[in-house]
């Protein structure tokens, strides 16, 4: 039985496309998968990331206003 696990609304992006829709570099997104902090998919030898994974790292960063 095959289970399709991606969909449109959590498409698998390239290390470009990450850093695009991050706003940073490919160094940086290259770093954050060196360092496994954050989580990524091998697709052959290309490697992509969930959008999920990259809200995720954002989520996990966000400081609460003091006010």
């Amino acid at each position: 039985m095959s289970e399709e696990r991606y969909s449109a609304s959590d498409p698998l992006l390239t290390v470009a496309q990450a850093g695009e829709y991050l706003g940073t570099g490919e160094r940086f997104i290259r770093r954050l998968i060196t360092e496994r902090r954050i989580a990524f998919v091998k697709v052959g030898k290309y490697v992509r990331l969930e959008r999920s994974a990259l809200d995720a790292l954002v989520d996990k960063g966000r400081i609460p206003s003091q006010r």
